[in-house]
């Protein structure tokens, strides 16, 4: 749980500051508020071709094998960011940013590591902890961009290449944290103390096993659907208010902070969410997300250029989403065999992070052609929908 915490917040810095800049960046490198929402759309891919090969290797060859290979992505991404804003190429940014994704792929690996060996009853609060540990880097992250640029300025890199070579630093010392000091490994400690108890052995970390599994499991096919929605709804929102705040004036300290207290708002109080999806359960808990997500829609949506308003809707996405991922990914776990969790895990981030870049497309599409607002108004039936649904469905099972 240490190594997991350390390294979620170091590898939070790296994701942090290239949230904060990516979407500015390829606006200015394109001229194009549509093309600037593919920034968010590569990163959230990236996440989501990352997240099979992260569960795969998680796997075969344990937790360490996976975080490996995400951070190694994410580092490798990074520079490739750096060489292209050096050349004033926004497809080759774009394509950096895939890889960039792969530290967001290990964050989310990440917190399922830490349920492995939670015991019964504490998978939310174990898997809250590690999600909490990501605020400090994550929070930090984004009012570093503006140091960090005029660090590499100094060191001769262009303007805006800085802060994507401190995250590539950042991302080698998390890679450099898991491959070093995780050990024992979690999962593969998890698999020996299990030895001779039903696990649902077999193939590890594939695509096919995690759907034969879902195909029993209305539990976890109900939490997955829950988690996508939440992702989708704010990475959606999220990955246009920087090109929203500015376009209105504002400059990188205003969307640093903003971006920040966002952050804050997904990561702060994660353990409390943890507590209460094991106390009062995690279907509860799933529809309070989406009560927060429906409010955080409703107050970007009505903003216009009130700031104080974007930002309070930030807050409230960053809350709704936390209840989301921590509540469903808590009900993923428990309802599925220990041996088969990195393949359902795995497919769950792969499912999430597609729905997210398709978010992130279709959000800067409504953006550019329509506003700010008709984005939080389809965000906000989306979300009502999906709680309503969860709601339904869950009072069936109970009757």
């Amino acid at each position: 749980m240490t190594v997991l915490s350390a390294t979620q917040i170091v590898s939070g810095v790296g994701v942090a500051v290239g949230l904060a800049l990516s979407s500015v960046v390829v606006d200015e490198l394109s001229g194009s508020t549509v093309i600037s929402g593919f920034a968010g759309t590569a990163t959230v891919l990236g996440a989501a071709l990352l997240a099979l090969p992260t569960a795969k290797a998680s796997g075969s060859g344990g937790r360490r094998a996976g975080l490996s290979l995400a951070y190694a992505a994410a580092l490798a991404g990074c520079l490739i960011s750096a060489l292209a804003i050096s050349l004033r190429t926004w497809p080759l940014l774009l394509a950096g940013l895939v890889l960039v994704g792969g530290g967001s792929a290990g964050s989310l690996a990440a917190r399922y590591s830490a349920t492995d060996l939670a015991p019964k009853g504490r998978s939310a609060r174990h898997l809250s902890l590690v999600v909490w540990a990501a605020t400090i880097g994550s929070v930090a992250g984004p009012n570093l961009a503006k140091p960090t640029d005029q660090i590499g300025m100094r060191l001769g890199l262009v303007e805006k290449a800085g802060p994507f070579v401190f995250a590539a630093l950042a991302f080698a010392v998390a890679l450099a944290l898991i491959f070093c000091l995780l050990r024992p490994d979690p999962l593969t400690l998890a698999r020996s103390l299990s030895e001779g108890t039903d696990t649902g052995r077999g193939p590890k970390g594939t695509i096919r096993t995690a759907w034969q599994t879902l195909r029993t499991t209305p539990t976890a096919r109900r939490a997955l659907v829950m988690i996508a929605v939440s992702h989708t709804a704010m990475v959606s929102v999220m990955s246009m208010t920087p090109v929203k705040l500015h376009h209105d004036g504002s400059n990188l300290d205003v969307i640093g902070l903003v971006i920040s207290l966002h952050i804050a708002g997904m990561y702060v109080l994660s353990p409390v969410v943890g507590w209460l999806a094991d106390k009062a359960g995690k279907v509860p808990v799933l529809v309070l997300g989406m009560a927060l997500l429906l409010s955080a829609a409703t107050l970007a949506g009505t903003a216009g250029h009130a700031i104080w308003q974007v930002t309070a809707a930030l807050v409230l996405l960053g809350l709704g989403w936390s209840c989301g991922l921590v509540a469903g990914s808590a009900l993923v776990t428990e309802s599925v065999p220990l041996e088969r969790r990195p393949a359902v895990q795995g497919l769950s981030d792969l499912l999430m992070n597609v729905c997210g870049a398709t978010g992130t497309i279709v959000a800067g599409a409504i953006v550019g052609m329509l506003g700010y607002g008709v984005l939080g108004l389809v965000v906000g039936i989306m979300v009502a929908l999906a709680g309503i649904w969860l709601t339904i469905t869950w009072r069936a099972d109970r009757s």
